[in-house]
């Protein structure tokens, strides 16, 4: 059975046991109380995946809706989708890196979140976007300050992604 979820402003949850199920056993979604809250890029995986239904204001919403709707939300929620995609379809868990000052925390393939801490923080980039150093050297400073590699994932054209991770080498 699918989880039926609601879109409200700029959240999207779940109070159905389908949600809680998935949450205990694949870590989808964040638990706050009675409710499981799904980034966008977990819920369009989840519709995407025939695992989740999304309504708002109690009618059923489309995928290009649902599309639409996440795009105003977050301007870069097609690229960040993308990366997101890929990582979870590759067995890695991927959370919102928000707290960290990124867009996701990842964590290495086959941990438990009970046990571990994410292992990187991740930036999506498209291709044609210009990074300055200036910017690199801030989002790796942010990536040491926290214990965990970066992550740059750069999207191009044909939404192939390619990572690159950084991190800092102390040399004695």
């Amino acid at each position: 059975m699918k989880i039926q979820a609601i879109l409200m402003g700029d959240k999207v949850f779940s109070n159905s046991r389908e949600a809680f199920n998935l949450f205990s056993e694949k870590r989808f979604g964040e638990r706050n109380g009675e409710k499981i809250y799904y980034s966008l890029e977990e819920a369009y995986f989840l519709i995407k995946t025939k695992r989740m239904d999304l309504s708002f204001k109690n009618v059923n919403i489309s995928d290009e809706e649902v599309v639409a709707r996440f795009s105003k939300i977050d301007k870069k929620f097609i690229i960040n989708f993308f990366v997101y995609s890929d990582l979870t379809k590759k067995g890695y868990i991927v959370k919102s890196g928000l707290k960290f000052g990124a867009v996701f925390r990842i964590y290495d393939k086959g941990k438990s979140l009970d046990d571990i801490h994410s292992k990187w923080i991740c930036f999506p980039t498209e291709s044609k976007n210009k990074n300055t150093w200036q910017d690199f050297a801030s989002k790796n400073r942010v990536a040491n300050s926290t214990k965990k590699k970066l992550l740059i994932a750069v999207v191009d054209e044909e939404n192939d992604i390619s990572y690159y991770e950084s991190s800092w080498l102390k040399i004695n």
